[in-house]
């Protein structure tokens, strides 16, 4: 009754059922609150159930059916609950003792299913309840084991499984439990060991999670034991699920120190255990654990089920990590073949199971511990990695990435030559997309994997077999730049990365010398350029000590290969004040060790710089030099006569001021190191000039004339630098007597240009400049070395020759007059020069200062004294070369060419050496070279300049009837002469003789006004007076004969002459008649106004226009035009080119310039030529001119074309409209974008000439360019003051 009063108040029953329930009884009468019902309508007895299956001799079909319905009824919400509410531990005692007696597998599986329903259905008691029950069974002393046990078993671990609170407290004989279990392990069931296995894997997790309420580990006591019988079950099973529960059991036993404790103990004696342990102790005990363990583990790593592998896998982990083991252990696994399964599990599966790739390379990982056993295993398996290594390395942050790369980099450095081309390559590539992806931000990596990287790469580069493939320099050139963009951009957050990568960025520029792998030395050298040298300079403050110091031997080991010297590299060093930023290292870090890098690292620079190991002087003395550039200079102002060590730090100091010097880098005040150098210089007066120093006197010497120039002259820029006359007096002195050749060392502009303001030593470097002509070649502004010393820039000494604020230009003018006087050294001449004409060449305004200290008389000696052979040539090139250089403006230049007498005997001995060899040779490239001199001479006669010289040229009997022969000769070859181009003799002797005619008629206005008479030039019935003109000149009609038959070349500079001749007849207003004569002419200019040279074709139609213009002025005779077909067919051609759509386009208007000058002239004729002129121009053609018309391509000639088209009344008011717009988009285009002045003053630049194979070439360039740009104006001033022109024209038509 109390037990139902107690838990009424829990039924949900209505009374009527509860009065329904009293009076119900089952057939054997139990009494009515032993049965329930169910919700079919059924009834459950639970004293006959329970009688039912506790009772072995009941059938089994009729137990199976009993427990069937129980676990229907029990699915049913209201059975569930008044079971549990009135009798909830009713059952367990009835399926416990059903369950010790089944030996039928459905029957134990149906009621382990019910036992398990009813512990998830019930409070904590039930569970609590069956689980002492099934233990209290299991613990029993008298247990004998068969195969009833193992439902138990596996009830047990179904519970232990499904456990709520600490299910281990519930257990009574705990010990007995567990020494049973441990025993039922010797047992050859594996259905039972399985179970066993599983039961006690439980019981060591239940009592890790619930250490509190734990009592003594009696499986710890018997650890050895345990681990011994649990191996040798996973040794002989072959069943995976047992594997698995014998792994799990390990692993567990493993974290719980086990296997440590087994290892402490293995050689001592076994406690004492129960009788029932120790009949196989001995037994068991005869394998040692740790083989034991190797042997036990092999056959569920090759183990079908990845399951039992991954566990498997982890137990190893975990026993390397946990277990206590020692190397020998690591070392007995791998003897095993351990590493060997592991490999195989990696080659099987590849990648397709991550967690056995992780699980695999932490293995080999921990393995690798056992270094010479290990390290043949590696290699064996070394190709295994490969893949597995693509495979992590795809993955941002994969825990495998270490192990991966750690095992490869290890096996390369330990066994080289196992990697083949092909897998260093691949890894190569593996790496650089790895790095990439990093840089990119795809796929970020740790900073231990990065440093993993660095090593791999170094282990790569150092194996034979990289050394093969192309692609692995390709590959190396990538990471070398992702590495250190990866370490400058995360320098911050981790700057132990730069180290690693700095000693790979100095293994790869190692192996691209090795391999001559010059693209990849030329991207490390670009890397430390661009990146590392920026970056260290900017960023020194924040760079810790190693930082610094790696990158600074990083460059050391550039600098140090002696196969080859990066100039550049150094140069970009120096250039970027790296002297200063070292000694500012040695500031910040004032310590032995980075003072010694700094040294050697000058020393190394200076080597490079100087050559001649100039910085083995600064290695020598690295730890005995001040880290302070002051104090460097209070050593330098001390004696040391009489101490070596003092001297030589002495040297090294000058040496490191000179080379700083050199790219403008000061290291202390200018005042201060003027101060020092003239202490030093008077401290050590005697020993500088009594041979006291031995060996590094001639270097000593040098620098220090180097660096007193330098410093005195910028004293003298400043003004404010007091300097002692003492020591510059003692300086010359040691330069006189010494003969310190400081030309043969690289110096400083400004102490070169101070030492040349010297007039106290200009003997001496006269002496000096002619030592450094004969150690060089100068020509064509090239400086090819002779030997081998880094010197004095030719440059440098062009410009000192170029300005006026010292005695350069004097001397080598002086220096050629005395080589001219010595007749025998005529390879100094020689050399002489051609460094003036290289001078000359590099800078025109050179030849100013030339002329003005009197080069002129060393010239005429010159043509006196060698009348043929390379002197007479290398004076003519620089004679042509002074010439075309020198500005033609009387108010600045005068002065230059006020010799007069000299150049006239120039000019005479040139005239007499080309007419000598015309006459025996023919017209030789040296003969046109002096025809161009002459001509240039008459060039400067138009500025007043070499008149003299000039009318030696003209009048020279001998020269005019040369001139006049050639030119006859070559009209009578008539159409032949076509085939006498520039590349012929003949033709080329033609083409001068004609600029020979040209800059004649030009100078004999100036020189010889009134003299010429252009009516003999012009008229043929004069032609026999042509022997009576004592100048240079060309009769009109051989003019046109040449312009008719000649080349192209001959055809441009005889228009030229013609244009020349008809501009005069037109300035001086003679009044021809429109002969025969004339006509003829104008014939022939007709023909070639389409000439596809352009400037030919101008010319021409400049001339045309020119006889038009005449004319207009003979009222009597019109003619030429009204009855010439070719003015007409020449006005329709252009019309059409211009009105024609698709055809207008620039090239044509361009092309069109001349006729347009023909048609302008003839529309300005007082009588316009009618009426064909009308139906040319009418008004369909003017608006087709006008529509092909824009802004871009109209030019002066079109706007003059139109302007006269206006005034002669051919354009309405429509066309000025639309003309009007056109013009002013036009200025628009000219005003906003103009550069066709800048063109035209482009091309009045001088283009200064450098002899090579083909002198006359060149000549017929200049000369050429002197003639057009004469007869050039600017394009887009000429074109808006046209536009203006037609403006104005319009007005007054307008108000008409």
């Amino acid at each position: 009754m109390h037990y139902i009063g107690s838990d009424h108040h829990q039924r949900s029953d209505s009374d009527q059922q509860l009065r329904d329930r009293q009076y119900l009884t089952c057939s054997q009468g139990h009494t009515s609150s032993l049965i329930l019902q169910t919700l079919e309508g059924g009834s459950i007895c639970l004293v006959c159930l329970s009688n039912l299956i506790s009772n072995p001799n009941s059938p089994t079909i009729h137990v199976s059916y009993a427990l069937s319905q129980l676990s229907q009824a029990i699915s049913q919400p209201p059975f569930l609950h008044n079971l549990l509410t009135f009798h909830p531990h009713f059952l367990v005692s009835p399926l416990i003792t059903a369950l010790s007696s089944l030996e039928d597998e459905p029957l134990a599986k149906q009621t382990i299913d019910l036992i398990s329903e009813l512990c998830s259905s019930g409070d904590s008691s039930i569970y609590s309840e069956f689980v002492a029950r099934v233990s209290d069974r299991l613990s029993s002393g008298s247990l004998a084991w068969s195969r009833r046990q193992i439902y138990m078993l596996h009830c047990l671990g179904v519970l232990l499984d499904n456990q709520k609170n600490d299910p281990y407290t519930h257990i009574k004989e705990r010990d007995e439990l567990i020494l049973n279990l441990v025993t039922g392990l010797q047992l050859p069931s594996e259905e039972i060991q399985g179970e066993i296995l599983f039961v006690l894997y439980k019981i060591c997790g239940i009592q890790q999670a619930f250490k509190a309420n734990s009592n003594v580990d009696v499986l710890y006591v018997h650890s050895s034991k345990i681990l011994h019988l649990a191996l040798e079950v996973l040794l002989k099973t072959q069943r995976d699920d047992v594997r698995l529960n014998c792994v799990a059991l390990l692993s567990v036993l493993t974290r719980k120190g086990f296997f440590e404790n087994a290892f402490e103990n293995e050689e001592t004696e076994y406690p004492e255990a129960d009788n029932s342990m120790e009949t196989t102790d001995h037994e068991q005990e005869k394998t040692p654990l740790n083989l034991l363990f190797a042997e036990a583990i092999k056959a569920p790593l090759l183990s079908s089920d990845c399951e039992v592998q991954t566990a498997t896998l982890d137990l190893i982990v975990l026993y390397l990590s946990y277990g206590g083991v020692s190397r020998k252990d690591v070392q007995v696994l791998v003897e095993e073949n351990i590493a060997d399964y592991v490999f195989e599990i990696l080659r099987l599966l590849g990648c397709k199971k991550d967690s056995l790739v992780s699980l695999s390379l932490q293995v080999l990982d921990l393995m690798s511990v056992a270094e010479e056993a290990f390290k043949q295993r590696l290699a064996i398996g070394f190709t295994t990695l490969i893949p597995v290594l693509h495979h992590v390395a795809e993955v941002p942050f994969h825990p495998a990435q270490s192990q991966s790369l750690k095992l490869i980099s290890e096996c390369i450095s330990n066994c080289p030559g196992i990697i083949s081309s092909f897998n260093n390559e691949e890894i190569s590539l593996i790496m650089s997309g790895m790095l990439k992806r990093h840089v990119d931000g795809d796929a970020n990596m740790l900073p231990e994997t990065f440093t993993l990287v660095c090593s791999l790469l170094v282990a790569l580069i150092k194996s034979p077999s990289c050394h093969g493939p192309l692609n692995i320099p390709k590959s190396l050139q990538h990471i070398s730049r992702y590495t250190i963009a990866i370490c400058l951009s995360f320098y911050g957050e981790d700057s132990s990365q730069m180290l690693h990568s700095l000693y790979l960025l100095k293994e790869t520029y190692e192996y691209s010398l090795q391999g001559n792998y010059t693209e990849l030395r030329d991207c490390i050298l670009d890397i430390c350029e661009t990146n590392l040298l920026p970056w260290v300079s900017m960023n020194i403050n924040e760079i810790d000590e190693d930082i610094t110091l790696g990158v600074l031997e990083i460059f050391h080991s550039i600098l140090t290969h002696s196969e080859f010297q990066p100039k550049d590299f150094v140069d970009a060093l120096v250039s970027s004040s790296w002297f200063s930023f070292l000694f500012g290292c040695l500031g910040l870090f004032p310590t032995e060790k980075m003072k010694w890098r700094v040294y050697i690292l000058l020393g190394s620079i200076l080597n490079v710089i100087l050559g001649n190991e100039c910085g083995e002087y600064i290695k020598g003395v690295a730890l005995h030099l001040p880290s302070d550039p002051i104090d460097l200079l209070f050593l330098l102002g001390q004696k040391g006569s009489h101490n070596q060590q003092i001297f030589s730090c002495q040297s090294a100091v000058l040496l490191i001021l000179y080379t700083s010097s050199l790219y403008d880098d000061r290291l202390a005040d200018d005042r201060k190191v003027l101060a020092s150098l003239e202490q030093y210089i008077l401290l050590n007066k005697s020993q500088l000039l009594n041979n006291g120093v031995v060996k590094l006197k001639p270097l000593i010497l040098e620098l220090l004339v180097n660096l007193y120039g330098l410093y005195r002259g910028l004293a003298k820029v400043s003004y404010q630098i007091p300097y002692s006359p003492d020591a510059e007096n003692t300086l010359f002195l040691i330069i006189s007597q010494k003969h310190i050749h400081f030309l043969s060392r690289r110096i400083h502009s400004t102490s070169l240009k101070w030492l040349f303001q010297q007039e106290r030593i200009s003997q001496y470097l006269s002496d000096q400049i002619l030592r450094w002509c004969r150690r060089y070649f100068i020509y064509g502004n090239n400086q090819i070395l002779v030997s081998n010393h880094d010197t004095v820039k030719f440059r440098q000494l062009a410009e000192l020759a170029a300005s006026e604020d010292n005695y350069a230009a004097k001397l080598l003018v002086c220096l050629l007059r005395e080589v001219v006087e010595e007749t025998r050294q005529e390879d100094d001449i020689v050399l002489l020069l051609n460094m003036i004409s290289s001078i000359v060449a590099l800078f025109p305004s050179s030849s100013r200062e030339f002329c003005l200290n009197g080069i002129s008389p060393a010239i005429k000696s010159l043509y006196s004294q060698h009348s043929c052979g390379e002197i007479l040539n290398l004076t003519s090139e620089l004679v042509f070369t002074i010439l075309h250089s020198i500005e033609p403006e009387p108010e600045s230049e005068s002065e230059s060419l006020s010799d007069d007498e000299a150049w006239n005997g120039i000019a005479t001995e040139l005239i007499h050496y080309l007419i000598s060899t015309i006459t025996n040779n023919g017209f030789t490239q040296e003969a046109l070279l002096v025809m161009g001199i002459l001509s240039l001479i008459l060039y400067h006669s138009l500025h007043q300049n070499l008149l003299e010289a000039s009318k030696t040229i003209l009048l020279n009997t001998q020269l005019i009837s040369l001139v006049n022969k050639m030119i006859h000769e070559a009209c009578l070859k008539g159409p032949a002469l076509i085939d006498h181009d520039e590349a012929t003799q003949t033709g080329a002797g033609l083409i001068f003789l004609l600029f020979l005619n040209y800059f004649s008629h030009r100078s004999v206005h100036v020189i010889l006004p009134g003299i010429e008479d252009v009516e003999s030039l012009v008229n043929s019935d004069k032609k026999t007076q042509h022997s009576s003109l004592f100048y240079i000149n060309i009769h009109s009609h051989d003019l046109c004969r040449l312009l008719h038959f000649g080349s192209t070349p001959v055809k441009l500079i005889s228009s030229f002459c013609l244009l020349q001749l008809f501009q005069t007849i037109t300035q001086q207003k003679t009044k021809l008649l429109l002969k025969d004569n004339i006509r003829s002419i104008t014939s022939i200019l007709q023909g070639l106004i389409f000439h596809s040279d352009v400037t030919i074709a101008m010319n021409c139609g400049l001339c045309i226009s020119m006889v038009i213009d005449w004319e207009k002025q003979d009222d009597t005779d019109t003619r030429f035009v009204e009855k010439d077909n070719w003015c007409r067919l020449i006005t329709e051609e252009l019309v059409m080119s211009l009105a024609v759509p698709n055809l207008a386009s620039k090239s044509i208007m361009i092309h069109h310039k001349p006729a347009v000058y023909v048609v302008a002239s003839m529309l300005e004729l007082q009588k316009v030529p009618s009426p064909w002129m009308s139906d040319v121009f009418d008004d369909s053609c003017i608006n087709g001119i006008i529509r092909n018309l824009s802004s871009s391509n109209i030019t002066r000639e079109i706007v003059l074309l139109f302007r006269r088209l206006l005034q002669s009344g051919y354009l309405n008011s429509k066309h000025i409209a639309c003309l009007n717009q056109l013009f002013q988009g036009c200025r628009k285009r000219v005003y906003s974008d103009d550069t066709g002045d800048a063109d035209t003053e482009e091309k009045k630049k001088k283009k200064m000439v450098v002899f090579a194979e083909d002198p006359a070439g060149h000549v017929y360039e200049v000369l050429i360019d002197f003639i057009s740009l004469h007869s050039q104006s600017s394009p887009n001033e000429g074109l808006l003051q046209e536009i203006e022109l037609f403006c104005q024209t319009q007005t007054p038509m307008e108000v008409e």
